[in-house]
């Protein structure tokens, strides 16, 4: 139990380091959001809609995904266009600050939960690598015990990286206040979005020229 703990602890936080529509929203808003607390609709949000996902991996999903490699490829098509579509709409959004109303209102917890869950369920890059390679990961068990300290391991790297996200985001918020440097975040985000749908599309052509 211990090793397939480690096995899915130590394979979510490869996962979660690059920065994709997920991690990056929520480290904006951390860094946009006037008071910390703000920010939680966001990461809890995110944290559950990974677990979920999380959840359905593991529970077999990722079978019937490798079973069907043009699925693949579909979803690796849907993952560049909706990165593409996700830093247009970073690159062209009003800043959220709070209470300074030159640079656009403070968003409403909807708008919050809606946009979070968009950028965790909608996101076709992120179902896959949940699904194909920590469901991949969990196919190795053969036990329940050990699926579940597996699953464990995996959803704890989840909830700790959204919070530790946020928190981050908060060191940002201080470090740009008043100085304009939340557009540019918000413009660095989007280019580091089109930079990873560019890469997908790389290796989408690859896989189907060869």
């Amino acid at each position: 139990m211990t090793q397939a703990f480690a096995h899915g602890f130590l394979l979510a936080f490869a996962l979660s380091l690059p920065l994709g529509p997920q991690n990056t929203f929520v480290l904006t808003q951390g860094a946009t959001q006037p008071r910390w607390r703000l920010v939680l609709p966001i990461v809890i949000t995110a944290a559950l809609s990974d677990t979920a996902l999380i959840g359905l991996a593991i529970g077999g999903v990722s079978l019937v995904v490798l079973a069907i490699p043009a699925l693949r490829v579909v979803l690796s098509a849907a993952g560049v266009l909706f990165l593409a579509y996700m830093g247009y709409k970073t690159w062209s959004a009003r800043t959220d600050v709070g209470q300074d109303e030159t640079l656009g209102e403070p968003w409403t917890l909807q708008r919050k939960v809606r946009h979070s869950l968009a950028v965790s369920l909608l996101n076709p890059h992120a179902i896959m690598d949940t699904v194909v390679v920590i469901g991949g990961g969990a196919a190795i068990y053969g036990t329940m015990a050990d699926r579940w300290a597996y699953a464990i391991g995996v959803t704890l790297v989840s909830w700790l990286w959204f919070f530790g996200l946020s928190l981050a985001g908060r060191v940002l918020y201080r470090a740009a206040r008043g100085d304009g440097a939340h557009r540019r975040l918000d413009r660095a985000s989007a280019v580091l979005m089109w930079a990873i749908a560019a890469r997908y599309a790389f290796q989408l052509a690859r896989s189907v020229v060869s």
